[in-house]
Parts: C-alpha cells; sequence; structure tokens
C-alpha cells in the first residue's frame, strides 16, 4: 500500500509540473504536439488511477470484516486485483518516465542511449513479476479452483 501511495503521489505532482514546462503565453505545454508527450500523459493518468485503485483495494482488505467465508474468496480476489493494479501502475509509471526521457532527451535519441533507458526500463517490471509470480500463481488457485471443490454433496453454503 506504501508503494501505491508514493506511485500516487508521484504521478499527481508529474501531471501538473510537465517535461519541458508551459508556454508563458498560450500556458500550454511546449512539447503538447509530441507523441512522446502524448504517451506521458496518458500513462501518467493510468498510473494515478491504478496506483489509487491499489490503494483503495488494500484499504478494504485492512477494514474487511475477516469472516471464515472471506477467506476463501474476498479477501483472495481483492489482494490479487490490488495487486494486478499495483502492477499496472509500476508499468505505467515506468512508461511515463521512459517518455519524459524521450521528449527531454530528442536531440540524444540517436544511438544506444534510447535502447539502454528502454532495457533499464525493463528491469522492475521484470523483477516484480518474477518476484510475485508464486503469489499471484496461488492466490488464482485458492481463488478459483478451490471454490469450486466447496460444491460438494451436502454442503448447503455457497462460497462465491
Amino acid at each position: 500500500m506504501v508503494v501505491a501511495a508514493l506511485i500516487a503521489t508521484v504521478a499527481f505532482a508529474a501531471a501538473f509540473t510537465v517535461p519541458g514546462g508551459n508556454n508563458d503565453e498560450t500556458g500550454a505545454p511546449i512539447f503538447f504536439k509530441d507523441r512522446w508527450f502524448t504517451v506521458f500523459v496518458i500513462y501518467d493518468a493510468v498510473a494515478m488511477f491504478s496506483s489509487t485503485a491499489s490503494i483503495i483495494m488494500f484499504l478494504s482488505i485492512l477494514t474487511s470484516r475477516y469472516a471464515e467465508d472471506d477467506f476463501l474468496f474476498t479477501l483472495p480476489a481483492k489482494l490479487m486485483f490490488g495487486l494486478i493494479s499495483l502492477f499496472a501502475s509500476i508499468v505505467c509509471m515506468v512508461v511515463t518516465f521512459s517518455a519524459t526521457f524521450f521528449v527531454v532527451y530528442q536531440e540524444e535519441n540517436k544511438g544506444t542511449l534510447p535502447r539502454l533507458v528502454a532495457a533499464l526500463a525493463l528491469l522492475p517490471i521484470t523483477l516484480y513479476a518474477v518476484l510475485n509470480s508464486r503469489l499471484w500463481i496461488s492466490l488464482i488457485r485458492s481463488t478459483c479452483w478451490s471454490s469450486r471443490s466447496m460444491f460438494r454433496p451436502g454442503k448447503h453454503r455457497l462460497f462465491l
């Protein structure tokens, strides 16, 4: 939840401090017509909204009633949605940084520097996916497949 709050803070601040600054006469961003600036704006907004969704999901886990039924489906589903939205916000934050890099350093975009930045941008995304893959697999198993085993004859409670 702390990471999602930090991403939301950075995404919110980045929306108002656009790369390159604003034009003094019109107030519009200087790089308004650049395609990388459009990528920056879109992914910054998605990072903001997905990190906010992640915060809300983690808060709903903390404020859950923790009933016996919640541990079978509701809490793992909330955790899975929170982690997926956190992953989306991390991806969008990295894409936002890369787009800002390409907007600001357009003249230097020839050569190996952009490839190096793009390769380094994939590092945190890959690390997060690899380090949390076992957790995701166990959450999917516990929410999707274990709930079907609860529909045995003689059981009168449905866990949905």
